[in-house]
């Protein structure tokens, strides 16, 4: 995904061979092609303006590294800068001592979100030796909850289900039951999207939220969608307070964007990305590793 980038950035940089001395009119050719190349990437406008200046600031007052020359300093001033951006180190999904830890995975429909439900469960039953237990609420779209039963099938996952109710308050109060009684540590509750952000969907995400008080809430943005799902994380944080993203179809073409900037613009880290259609295809996220 961040290719395209990647070579703009290298190629910005590659210009710098040659200098003697880092000097403030290196820094400001560099920093414009820089930021370009940002915009380009659909980066959100502000935290390109941010990121640009940080590393002027940086490179201005850069003294201590004498032995490089100049490309090499602002190369390292950048990878240091992006690693920043991304989130600086990687973040792991926090757990407590209750019983069940619940997770809600939120976002707009045709996100990812139950796919990526079923890759997280898979997930934390493989590398983290934890009993997860699966259950959808999204009781608007038809065949949601089936398809929350076929993929918890597919990677071994139990699903919770009661098709006596269309509330989704009452499913996520059976399913923490069950949970409960049957020695699950871990629920994670599927809501439902909209194709757009809703004042409805928001009210129904804050009363599940009230009634699990869940340890992670974590917004699953398709990282193909660009500033629409830095606009939609937003909203979300604000109504319902995102703990973490999820970013789906990593493995895409877009332009990187939105994973440049969602952690900037709603403060909270990137924890896990989708590289692939299969159910083993998630992995936490490293910042140091993309940058």
């Amino acid at each position: 995904m961040f290719e395209s980038l990647s070579d703009k950035l290298k190629k910005t940089l590659k210009n710098l061979r040659g200098e003697g001395k880092l000097t403030p009119e290196h820094v400001d050719i560099a920093l414009r092609e820089i930021r370009m190349a940002l915009l380009e990437a659909d980066v959100n406008y502000k935290v390109a303006k941010d990121f640009v200046e940080a590393i002027r600031a940086k490179a201005e007052g850069q003294a201590v590294w004498q032995d490089l020359k100049p490309h090499e300093q602002v190369v390292k001033i950048v990878y240091d800068e992006l690693v920043e951006l991304f989130g600086g180190t990687s973040s792991r999904l926090v757990f407590t001592r209750q019983i069940p830890n619940v997770v809600m995975i939120v976002g707009l429909q045709g996100s990812g979100k139950t796919t990526s439900t079923g890759k997280i469960s898979r997930w934390l039953k493989d590398n983290q030796e934890r009993k997860p237990l699966l259950v959808s609420v999204d009781v608007y779209r038809p065949a949601a909850r089936e398809q929350l039963r076929v993929v918890g099938s597919a990677v071994g996952v139990t699903v919770y289900q009661d098709k006596e109710t269309n509330d989704p308050l009452t499913l996520v109060r059976g399913a923490m039951k069950h949970a409960q009684d049957s020695g699950f540590d871990t629920l994670l509750i599927d809501t439902a999207g909209r194709l757009h952000i809703d004042d409805d969907l928001m009210v129904e995400l804050e009363n599940i939220k009230a009634e699990t008080k869940p340890v992670e809430v974590l917004f699953v943005a398709d990282a193909m969608t660009g500033q629409d799902a830095v606009r939609s994380a937003e909203e979300f944080h604000r109504r319902v307070g995102i703990t973490g993203v999820i970013l789906t179809k990593m493995d895409g073409d877009a332009r990187g964007g939105a994973a440049l900037s969602i952690k900037q613009v709603i403060g909270q880290p990137v924890k896990f990305v989708g590289v692939g259609e299969k159910y083993d295809a998630i992995e936490p996220f490293y910042p140091d590793r993309i940058a």
